[in-house]
């Protein structure tokens, strides 16, 4: 919960997290771990879901940042890249893609990058998508810059579960995803994090005075230097559900498109619902609610091979009281790479004796 008050405004979301997070469960350290839910989450659904790839005959560019609840200190920042394109391999109907994430909060910070790989069916009419999504998943801690308000001054921490020295790891990180889509309706359901990870690592000469060593596996070692700490950084397995479509309007140019998207980690859940109208299939707009979170006005371009879109979210809850709304920016392009006999430049050599 945030507040009013200069005072409550420097207080960092990092310290929140550390303090709650952190202090709960003494030498190891745990913190969550969710990828950022996209406002325009429809223009990036190989982000969420590996089976989303391959949805046309062209290959699909988009980058985007979202910026949320601007006016809150070291708020959530989160840098996003997807691409994709189908593959034909014999007989066999492939896709394959990349997905890349930067995001920043307090002092945590996270970066995945994966590559995805899809097999396509004809099912009923409509056609099924397999996905795998392989990646990295690199978490780190600036623990030299944690301070801990008390009264009216700030502190370094002097709580062992929280480092005080930049800290941070690698993990595999893999998902599942199947997405299909007919006759202008799609829907999907992915599993990321299917394997759990966790990041692991351990800092060397945390805390004060004399403490003793315990391994992230929950034995001790009385021979271990007794100023080692060893932390982790679980991530859960998490849920995706969307589903959408195109609706047109009989003897007009106008298209209703409605989208939800659900989230789920088996301990909470959240989701957002849209709905948009795009005209002559070059601007869009329309509205949608995060739950118990926001409200959203949406703004999209289409010019050619281009897509440019915005968000505005409105806080409904207690967030709204220090923060002025979340800010999101989305550009893509798509273009086709026919790479057949049929459209290469074929030329005939003549000689001359």
């Amino acid at each position: 919960m945030i507040q009013h008050g200069a005072m409550n405004l420097r207080v960092t979301v990092l310290s929140i997290i550390a303090v709650v997070a952190l202090c709960a469960v003494p030498w190891r350290a745990s913190a969550q771990y969710n990828e950022p839910l996209l406002g325009q989450y429809y223009e990036m659904p190989a982000f969420y879901n590996p089976g989303a790839i391959g949805l046309s005959d062209r290959i699909r560019v988009r980058a985007g940042a979202r910026l949320q609840w601007i006016g809150i200190n070291r708020a959530p920042v989160s840098v996003i890249g997807t691409a994709d394109m189908p593959l034909k391999l014999g007989r066999r109907r492939m896709a394959v893609g990349l997905s890349l994430q930067q995001e920043s909060y307090g002092l945590f910070r996270n970066f995945t990058g994966a590559a995805l790989v899809g097999y396509k069916v004809m099912l009923l009419g409509g056609t099924l998508t397999s996905g795998l999504r392989i990646g990295l998943l690199n978490q780190s801690f600036r623990g030299s810059e944690v301070y801990i308000p008390d009264d009216d001054d700030y502190h370094q921490s002097d709580d062992d579960a929280i480092p005080t020295v930049d800290v941070g790891g690698n993990a595999l990180d893999l998902g599942l995803g199947l997405h299909y889509e007919r006759r202008g309706w799609y829907a999907g359901a992915a599993l990321l994090h299917a394997n759990a990870p966790t990041v692991s690592f351990n800092s060397e000469g945390l805390g004060s005075g004399t403490v003793n060593d315990s391994r992230a596996d929950g034995t001790d070692d009385s021979t271990a230097p007794e100023t080692t700490q060893y932390y982790e950084f679980p991530v859960d397995r998490t849920l995706y559900f969307i589903v959408g479509g195109n609706i047109p309007v009989k003897n007009t140019l106008i298209e209703v498109m409605p989208s939800v998207i659900a989230v789920s980690d088996f301990n909470d859940f959240t989701g957002i619902a849209t709905c948009r109208l795009r005209y002559n299939k070059l601007v869009s707009g329309g509205l949608s609610y995060r739950y118990r979170e926001a409200v959203a006005l949406h703004l999209g371009v289409e010019l050619k091979n281009f897509y440019a879109g915005y968000t505005y979210e409105y806080p409904v809850n207690d967030i709204g009281r220090a923060s002025s709304g979340s800010h999101e920016l989305i550009a893509g392009y798509s273009f086709k790479l026919d790479l057949s006999d049929k459209n290469r430049n074929k030329q005939k050599s003549i000689r001359i004796l």
